[in-house]
Formats: structure tokens, C-alpha cells, sequence
């Protein structure tokens, strides 16, 4: 049967990947890009570098405020499924693609399912949160990447459908840490040796806008003296130069243009301890065992938290340093995000629900 992939931001090819590959095993599948990562210093070759089909379908969207960039993905979307008529949607994580994608799909009265449902910060602030919870009311199909995620759903009356089925990234990121360690050149090129650098990333409005988280961030990293690998977002590298910062952080930050996945992988695997705000990169730090210092309040990821292996500090800088200095994980780090395998479980339960009709 057709089903239509919806995705647009690097988070979701990554996601993608193992699931396309799995799913065109049993399924025509019809692969529609929004293009919400149109930089390409942000999204990169991706198709090439997740062995990802080139898409059926380039939106070509773009970058937009918010209701803006979501509108004008769901006119180009409901046009795309109007004329290719898929059975399902299958759509990933919590951008504005997703949500497009998810709304596009349930006012045509084809089926949703959402993959990596149920996650929730508790911060209706974030456009994340607004997505997951929106998206998630909108699916046929959820599935849940861990038990946290099933009982949240739970507590919002959502049990229909409901899967959990583990994360879909613990089948491709053991794959590309692999291939990294034997093609990735960036310890060499950045001269780093293994475990003797943190990495951070910062990208989300909260750290950006607000000069003065920016300024906290930067200044308590400068202060902890470990050499900082940080690949700079877009939307930071225009802060910084807004702010005067640009060619004036501390020494010990090392910046470079956005990475490719495959030089991310080989980053985080290898350093002492990731900073970050992103999402994406708590997980990936946890799977691959490395300790994350999460500047923000809030985190989707609350698993990583109550195992002892992420820490959220916010922009507080003497939290950050305090952090840096002594933040240790306990030894034992459980399989929270479930074993590999997570893309065949789910194409199994879209078999059956495809032939029930």
C-alpha cells in the first residue's frame, strides 16, 4: 500500500532513515520533504549520508515565523496528498513539519501515526510542546519510544492505538557511530583527543534571544577552561554578531560552521561531557553513553534525568560550572529507549492496522 513520509528537519531524516528502509520492504512509500531545513550548512547531504531515497516530493518551504512556515507546509502538503492519495501518514518527532503534516493528513481523513509520541515537557512555551500534544490528538497510530511517553498520553486520555515500541534511533546510531569512527575526520582536524573536550550546542530562542542567557552560557564555559567544540547554529550565528561577540568568545571554544551527522556522532561519542538545548542530542548523548548538561528548565527526555545521566541547568551559570566540574553519572545506564528493532515493530503494527481497513 502508499504510505506518505512526512519530514523536513535534519531530527526527522535521522529518525527516517531506518524507518524508510524497513517500511519499502513491504510498502510503496511516498517520501515528501517540507525543506524546514533549507540551509545547507544545516541539513547537509542528507539523503546521502542516512542512505535515504531522494524525496518524491520537495515543498521547498523554508524559513518563516511560526504560523507563517506552518501554513504555507500545510497548502503545499494537503495538495501533495490530495493527489497521491496515500493509505497513512506517517509523520516524526515535533517540528512544524510534523504538525503540518499531521493536520494536513487528519482533515483529509487519512490516518495519522506519529513516531516518537507521547513525549512531553510540561513547557506550553516551547512550539515543540504545542506540536507533540497537537500532533498526538491527531493520530491513529502513536508510537511511544519509551513507558514515560505511553503513561503521558495516559494522563491526556489517549490509549487507542497506542504503542510502545522503543526508539527508532537506537537502530541507525549505533550503525553511524560505527561508520564515523572509521570515515570521520574532525578529531584530527579540530586537533582533539578522545575524552578531553566537551561539545556544546545552542540553538533554541530561550539561550539565543536573551543576550543574557547567551552571555551566561558562553562566559561559565569559558570559565570551567576545558576545550568546547561548538558548531554554530544559523539562528546563534546571527545572535552573536548582533550581540558583538562574534571572533570574541573565551579560548577555550573552539567554533565551527553547523556539522554532518556523521561528525556529531563522532563528537559526542568521544567527549567528556555535551552541552546542549537540543533534544535530539540529550537522546543521542544517553544512547551512546556520554553525560549531558541540558541548558534549559524543562526536557521531553525525563528518563535521562531520573537515571542520573542528564542534568538541566538552564542558563544559571554557577549551575553550569558546578556541573562541568563534578556532574557524574551513576555506572549503570538502563535501556530506556528499548532495543533495536524499533523500525520492524512498527512497520508489523502498520501491517495490521492497513489490513483491518
Amino acid at each position: 500500500m502508499k504510505i506518505a513520509s512526512i519530514v523536513g528537519a535534519r531530527p526527522q531524516f535521522i529518525k527516517l532513515a531506518p524507518f524508510s528502509r524497513e517500511i519499502r520492504k513491504r510498502h510503496r512509500e511516498v517520501l515528501i520533504d517540507t525543506g524546514q531545513h533549507y540551509d545547507e550548512e544545516m541539513a547537509g547531504n542528507f539523503f546521502s549520508e542516512f542512505r535515504i531515497p531522494k524525496p518524491d516530493h520537495s515543498l521547498g518551504i523554508g524559513s518563516a515565523d511560526h504560523g507563517e512556515q506552518t501554513g504555507k507546509m500545510l497548502i503545499a502538503i494537503e495538495k501533495v496528498l490530495l493527489s497521491e492519495q496515500p493509505a497513512l501518514a506517517v509523520v516524526f518527532g515535533d517540528t512544524n513539519s510534523t504538525l503540518a503534516g499531521a493536520l494536513g493528513a487528519a482533515k483529509l481523513g487519512i490516518p495519522v501515526a506519529h513516531v516518537e509520541a507521547g513525549l512531553r515537557s510540561y513547557d506550553s512555551s516551547m512550539p515543540e510542546e504545542q506540536n507533540r500534544v497537537l500532533t498526538d490528538h491527531l493520530s491513529r497510530l502513536l508510537f511511544c519510544p519509551t513507558d514515560a511517553a505511553r503513561d503521558n498520553l495516559k494522563r491526556e486520555g489517549i490509549a487507542s492505538g497506542v504503542h510502545v515500541v522503543g526508539d527508532v534511533m537506537v537502530d541507525s546510531l549505533e550503525e553511524s557511530r560505527l561508520a564515523a569512527e572509521k570515515r570521520s575526520r574532525i578529531l584530527e582536524d579540530l586537533k582533539l583527543r578522545k575524552k578531553a573536550y566537551q561539545l556544546l550546542t545552542v540553538h533554541r530562542p530561550s539561550n539565543t534571544d536573551v543576550k543574557e542567557n547567551l552571555l551566561a552560557i558562553l562566559e561559565a564555559i569559558g570559565g570551567s577552561k576545558v576545550p568546547t567544540v561548538f558548531p554554530v547554529h544559523p539562528r546563534t550565528a546571527g545572535c552573536l554578531s548582533d550581540y558583538g561577540l562574534e571572533g570574541n568568545l573565551p579560548k577555550n571554544i573552539i567554533t565551527t560552521k553547523p556539522l554532518s551527522h556523521m561528525d556529531t556522532i563522532h563528537l559526542v561519542a568521544n567527549s567528556q561531557k555535551v552541552l546542549t538545548d537540543s533534544g535530539g542530542l540529550q537522546k543521542e548523548a544517553y544512547i551512546l553513553g556520554v553525560p549531558c548538561i541540558t541548558l534549559r528548565e524543562t526536557t521531553e527526555w525525563t528518563e535521562t534525568v531520573d537515571v542520573g545521566w542528564n542534568r538541566l541547568v538552564g542558563a544559571d551559570p554557577e549551575k553550569i560550572k558546578e556541573a562541568i566540574s563534578n556532574f557524574a553519572p551513576p555506572h549503570y545506564r538502563p535501556r530506556v529507549f528499548g532495543h533495536p528493532g524499533a523500525s520492524e515493530r512498527i512497520a508489523g503494527i502498520m501491517d495490521d492496522f492497513l489490513s483491518k481497513g
